[in-house]
């Protein structure tokens, strides 16, 4: 699927610089940093999750620490 990203001049050339640096195209820098980005978010949602989990079922726990 493709589509049209519109970019600012500042981002289209530090795009071109950092394609040249790396020796890559920009769109392979650009498919690489929306994967990053998308990781991220995704990582960062899961380990929410499981801290809200942990909260959660060591309610006890964490308010006795808390006291201690």
């Amino acid at each position: 699927m493709g589509m049209t990203l519109r970019t600012s001049e500042a981002q289209t050339e530090a795009l071109r610089r950092q394609a040249e640096a790396e020796g890559r195209s920009m769109q392979a820098v650009a498919l690489s940093a929306i994967d990053e980005y998308i990781a991220r978010r995704e990582h960062k949602a899961k380990v929410s999750a499981v801290a809200r989990r942990v909260v959660s079922e060591e309610a006890g726990v964490l308010e006795r620490l808390k006291d201690a």
